[in-house]
Parts: structure tokens; sequence; C-alpha cells
């Protein structure tokens, strides 16, 4: 039988990157980890696999947040394979790579898929987890949106609309989920990940780094680790801070 004392976590979009790190923080902490993925297998299996040699335990979940069914699975692989969710991470997300001069690639189906995953994906996780969160009396859900949001820039306009929604969704929740579950939200900056990597090629990536880096007061861009010591911090040390958006950009929002 699983010890049903240990904390537990949900971390969707898990496989690389910032949900990678967080999975191996909590992990370290004690936590038991679900590691989510959409597309990204062996890549979670990895993840899984440094939980596993760094003494912690972890099952890997595949599942689009967009898929309502799919989130309600990932609540029930946690529940059955520990008895209870501590911490919900919303980390899984996409965008559109595209500016002001490719407009017209922005059409209603990109609007809608990065709104499911994004938006409607992270609700249908809270629905999905919120009686579980709240059984224990103390639950945390951390959303990672982004200074899109807050700024308005980024890499398109539905990534920044979602953005703002997930900020403001943070922000009802927090009202609606109190006083057993807090929900917070961070929003990095740039993030020297896979993901931008991915989706600028790495030169058109080294040259966005450099210029965000030279244009912020501390000169520097946030990494996975960096973002996963605040999600971390939120989920397992805050216990008198719900509805804040904490913003993680070296001084951007500044001016």
């Amino acid at each position: 039988m699983t010890d049903k004392d240990a904390r537990c976590a949900i971390i969707t979009g898990s496989a690389t990157g910032v949900g990678a790190a967080v999975a191996l923080d909590l992990a370290a902490r004690g936590y038991k980890v679900l590691i989510n993925y959409n597309k990204s297998e062996a890549e979670a299996e990895q993840t899984r696999a440094a939980v596993v040699d760094a003494g912690g335990e972890a099952i890997v979940v595949q599942g689009d947040v967009a898929d309502d069914a799919a989130c309600r699975a990932m609540v029930e692989a946690a529940m059955s394979a520990w008895g209870r969710i501590d911490v919900l991470i919303n980390n899984a997300g996409m965008t559109a790579f595209s500016g002001v001069d490719n407009w017209d690639a922005l059409d209603n189906a990109v609007f809608a898929r990065i709104y499911d995953v994004n938006v409607v994906g992270a609700f249908q996780m809270v629905r999905a987890a919120r009686e579980a969160l709240r059984a224990n009396g103390s639950g945390s859900i951390v959303n990672v949106s982004s200074i899109a949001g807050s700024l308005g820039v980024g890499s398109s306009v539905p990534y920044i609309a979602s953005k703002g929604a997930m900020n403001s969704l943070t922000l009802h929740l927090a009202r609606q989920l109190a006083p057993e579950i807090r929900v917070n939200a961070v929003c990095p900056g740039l993030i020297t990940s896979r993901w931008f990597r991915d989706g600028l090629g790495e030169e058109g990536f080294q040259k966005v780094k450099s210029g965000y880096e030279s244009a912020v007061p501390l000169q520097r861009s946030c990494t996975p680790e960096d973002v996963s010591d605040a999600i971390v911090w939120f989920a397992t040390a805050a216990p008198v801070i719900t509805g804040e958006l904490l913003l993680m950009d070296g001084g951007k929002h500044l001016g």
C-alpha cells in the first residue's frame, strides 16, 4: 500500500522545461509527483527516471489538458496511486510564434486551440481536482502564466490574451476556493527553455535573449529552475498568500 501521508502533486506539461524542474524540486521535498505530457513521451519518462534516481516517486500520465476527460483521468490516476492531491501546477501551455507582420496566420482555429490549452485546460484541471485538494484543508494551485498577460507583450496575440485570461481566472479561483485552497500564479518573462528555442530557432532565440537581457534592469532571463523556485514556494511555503500574480521578468515591468 502506498504511504497515504506523503504529499502529492500533479504537474501538467511536465516532460521538459519548467514542469520538469518543478517535478524534481517537489520530489526532493518528499512529494509524490504525477508527470503529464501530451506528445513528449520519451522526455516524460526521462523526467520520471530522474525523480526516481533522486529517491522520489512519480507516475507518468499522457493527456491533453484541452480534453476534459484527460484532466479527470489525471486526477483519477493520482488518487488511485496515492489517495490524495495536495498541489496542482497548471503548467501546460502553447503559443503560435506570430508577430504583427503575420497576423493573417491567426485564424479562429489558432485562437481556439491556444485558449483551449492555456485557459480552458487550466480550469478543467482545477474543476477535476478541487474536491481532492479541498479534502486536505490546505491545497495549493499554482498557474504558470506570463508577463504577456500583465504587460501585453509576447509571442502572439492569442497567447497574450490567453495569459490575461489566466491571470483573471487565478484571481477568481482564489476567491472561490478559499479558505481550503490557495491559488496563485507566476508570470515569467523570457525563459531559457527548449520551448522558446523550438519556437524561434536557435539563432532567433539568441537574438531575442540578447535583446531582452540588454533591456531589463537585472540583465538576465529566467531559467526553468528560477521559475520552479517560485512555484514551489507558492505551493509549499506561503500559507497566507492567495490571489498573487508574481512577475518574474528581471524588472521588465518597470519600463
